[in-house]
């Protein structure tokens, strides 16, 4: 493979150190393109077998275009998102062929442009019929469940219920509902947890697990000859369901609660046709526990989610059952608990992937997340594993709302004040990341998988007047961070097909870095293009050796890059210099060595002496004001201003004796 990993670091076949940039490609990859599967679309749900995929990202014909574009903006590395759903939406091992043909010519398309990609098993609340995305809705089928039964019985809030008027981040709750619950809770612990629900004669967390893993080894075996893929996720934001929950009549085991919140035992019982009281939170913002304001009853009025001739699986488990007066009692509130999901149900599922995928493509590299926020379960031999967190400001998320000088830490329910702290806050965030990666993992490389901002901040405003200076302070505040700590990334996200009015199509989240409502000239390669001021950033994407340290200051447009050589690497260190961010030219100061500059492809090119000294590049801005002092330059200004004091007081001293 041309990129593979040592140690912490990803490596190109000349040995050089890269760093990626890239971006998640894309939000508009989660739902069907025919029919649309606009979450917002009151018949998006209508056709569970009979849908396609092809033209997700986009169609073949506008692969120039947009491959083109991210390659000009540096972004040369894709988080590349499939569904369980593309693949194998009409049935139990039946592929959608014409679909894997589409990729594989796409993603040749995209190794002309020298896009190298992984591919990512994209989930969000298990599938698009639980208000989300990614498994096909026959698995809901093979625990019993009825689809169309989700909205009246609370199983799942569904964004086509309320087009107009859907909560920031809503979508989310559906982990704590019952038909996203239940199948993560299958899929992982079924052996454990359900023993005795099978499907054809196995157990379910078999059945769903080997369909899955058999599905993306499909895809493996027909991207397999392509030169630029570097490897599979194994599961996006994979979820625990009820695995580990201490009382399913509670919700402590939540950070944050919002909106009307049944309990674990609330959302069976709702399920199962019986009304229950459940607390309302109210506001659409994350509420700390205990802070339930009213209580909401939901009645689905008997109706449940279980097909004809199908009983509901935790109560064949005798997790509860009914009282003398037909009413659901809760007999196993414990029934989930003293488990580790990470360690005992996340990671062996994660190797049965990695075999089933390194059996096709042996290099392959497996990215592995864990629970949003969670470090990752613990690996003896992580030799071909690449960790790949998320991270996102959660109070901007959540509002929709920036402001430099104000955010939240969500740890520690603290406000952080001022840009200093702020900057501090966000580098900490992803400092912990490597932390996480040592303690379990080991040395291995890390890749952040999403991170990002929504563009619909401060009340769409910027669609209105332009003004996308917000979004590009808010979003130099993430890749300032990434870059002090050297990381590779890909961003959430690229949609080809955004909107200003509909945003990514899914779930009203909007946070595409492209639109073609921004689109004035598309003749323009970076038109259509959101906060560029601040996405477009030089960066060093193949290094000579050891990164030792990146930044780039965008107010100045100050860029200072050091490494360490490897003296068994003879290829020249590649920095991407965008264009966007020196219309009036730069100039180029190294340590030692020399340099050279490609401008049609953006790349300075860097030789070093070879002498054994840390090696130094600044990129300067021709037009822009003086860079800003280092600490260090003041203290040095400091001691000069008090040398002179000194100086100008013994002065003074030696004509008071004289006189």
């Amino acid at each position: 493979m041309p990129i593979t990993t040592r140690g912490r670091w990803f490596i190109d076949e000349t040995g050089r150190t890269r760093i990626l940039h890239g971006v998640n490609l894309s939000g508009g990859s989660k739902v069907p393109a025919d029919p649309p599967g606009f979450t917002h679309l009151p018949e998006s749900l209508s056709e569970k077998q009979a849908v396609s995929f092809i033209g997700r990202p986009f169609p073949l014909e506008e692969a120039d275009e947009h491959f083109g574009r991210l390659k000009h903006w540096g972004l040369d590395f894709l988080r590349f998102i499939v569904t369980w759903e593309a693949l194998e939406h009409a049935g139990a091992g039946i592929y959608d062929e014409d679909y894997l043909d589409y990729l594989a010519a796409l993603l040749e398309k995209a190794q002309a442009y020298d896009l190298h990609f992984v591919i990512d098993p994209h989930q969000d609340v298990w599938s698009r019929f639980s208000g989300g995305d990614g498994a096909p809705a026959w698995t809901f089928d093979a625990a019993g469940l009825d689809v169309t039964r989700f909205s009246k019985t609370g199983a799942a809030l569904l964004h086509r219920d309320q087009p107009d008027d859907f909560p920031q981040l809503m979508w989310a709750n559906n982990y704590y509902r019952f038909a996203a619950f239940t199948m993560f809770t299958l899929f992982f612990g079924g052996e454990t947890f359900a023993p005795d629900c099978l499907v054809d004669g196995r157990n379910i967390q078999q059945y769903l697990q080997e369909h899955y893993v058999a599905a993306y080894a499909r895809l493996a075996q027909r991207l397999r000859q392509l030169p630029n893929l570097l490897g599979f996720g194994a599961m996006n934001e994979p979820h625990y369901g009820l695995i580990g929950v201490p009382d399913l009549r509670r919700l402590d085991h939540l950070a944050f609660q919002r909106g009307v919140m049944p309990t674990p035992a609330q959302a069976i019982f709702l399920a199962n046709g019986f009304a229950q009281d459940c607390a309302d939170f109210g506001s659409p913002l994350p509420s700390l526990p205990q802070q339930r304001e009213r209580s909401v009853r939901l009645d689905p009025a008997g109706q449940t989610v279980w097909k004809a001739g199908c009983d509901d699986v935790w109560r064949a488990h005798g997790i509860w059952g009914l009282d003398g007066e037909g009413q659901p009692q809760l007999r196993r509130p414990a029934h989930f608990a003293r488990a580790d999901f990470p360690q005992d149900f996340l990671k062996p599922f994660c190797e049965r992937f990695a075999a089933g995928i390194q059996a096709v493509l042996p290099e392959a590299r497996i990215f592995i997340e864990a629970e949003p926020f969670a470090p990752p379960p613990h690996y003896e031999d992580a030799s071909k594993l690449v960790y790949a967190p998320h991270f996102y400001d959660g109070i901007t998320l959540f509002t929709r709302r920036f402001s430099p000088q104000l955010n939240f830490d969500f740890g520690s329910r603290r406000p952080i004040v001022g840009e200093p702290n702020i900057r501090r806050y966000f580098s900490q965030q992803f400092g912990r990341f490597r932390q996480y990666a040592e303690a379990t993992m080991g040395d291995v490389p890390i890749l952040i998988g999403e991170f990002g901002i929504p563009f619909d901040l401060n009340g769409a405003a910027a669609y209105q007047n332009g003004d996308f200076s917000s979004h590009a302070k808010a979003l130099d505040y993430n890749l300032g961070a990434l870059d002090e700590h050297l990381l590779s990334y890909t961003i959430w996200n690229y949609t080809p097909d955004n909107s200003n009015a509909r945003g990514d199509n899914w779930n009203g989240e909007d946070l595409s870095i492209f639109s073609r409502d921004q689109q004035e000239d598309p003749a323009d390669i970076n038109s259509g293009g959101r906060a560029l001021s601040a996405l477009l950033r030089p960066y060093a994407r193949k290094v000579a050796g050891e990164p030792l340290n990146m930044r780039f200051d965008r107010a100045s447009r100050l860029f200072t890059f050091s490494f360490r050589h490897d003296s068994e690497v003879t290829e020249a260190t590649e920095i991407f210099v965008p264009a966007a961010q020196y219309p009036e030219g730069f100039r180029v100061e190294i340590s030692d060595g020399e340099y050279e500059f490609k401008e049609e492809e953006q790349l300075l090119l860097y030789r070093h002496s070879g002498k054994d000294m840390p090696h130094l590049v600044r990129v300067i801005s021709k037009a822009a004001a003086p860079a800003p002092l280092s600490p260090w330059d003041k203290l040095a200004l400091v001691g000069v201003a008090l040398a002179c004091v000194l100086y100008l007081l013994r002065r003074v001293g030696r004509r008071g004796k004289s006189d």
